[in-house]
């Protein structure tokens, strides 16, 4: 029983909106789900995956292009990261079955995988993510704070691993 109750509580923390904050004038996303962070700010750790889904709505009808555009705010200044074409095409990566063109008031959520370069400083910073479509309109934007943070290379995962098989 204990396991079950262990197993649920575990599913639900995973699941968790992530408390982000609302862009100024432009729309709020219905909900945000940063992997492994329900209140900012949330640590991501340097050459790993940064998973978020993105829950919004339509703003106009038959969107069939939206693209996903970051930016940092770092000691005061908004510098913009270009993200790869594989991952700002928010149509490539719609969940749920959803596929472009989208229309206004449909509920879709966007698969978000940022990848956090090794070279990236470790730092906090207030991270703004936008959805626009070909027009350049915000459909949704949101910011969240993060901590990027040195990630384990694979020789201590491995090292941690062998120590951990090998009691004292």
């Amino acid at each position: 029983m204990l396991r079950i109750v262990v197993t649920l509580a575990l599913i639900l923390a995973t699941v968790s909106a992530t408390n982000v904050q609302q862009c100024k004038n432009k729309p709020f996303p219905l909900d945000v789900k940063i992997k492994d962070c329900e209140e900012p700010p949330c640590v991501v750790y340097k050459g790993t995956i940064a998973v978020m889904e993105v829950h919004f709505l339509g703003n106009n009808n038959n969107i069939k292009s939206i693209t996903a555009t970051t930016t940092a705010k770092v000691l005061g200044m908004n510098l913009p990261y270009v993200l790869p074409d594989e991952v700002s095409d928010v149509c490539r990566n719609l969940l749920y079955g959803a596929i472009c063109p989208i229309d206004k008031d449909e509920d879709v959520t966007y698969q978000f995988n940022f990848y956090v370069e090794p070279s990236f400083p470790e730092i906090t910073a207030d991270v703004t993510v936008t959805l626009n479509d070909a027009q350049n309109e915000a459909i949704t934007c949101f910011v969240v704070s993060c901590k990027i943070r040195k990630g384990a290379t694979a020789a201590q995962m491995d090292g941690y691993l062998l120590d951990w098989t090998n009691p004292l």
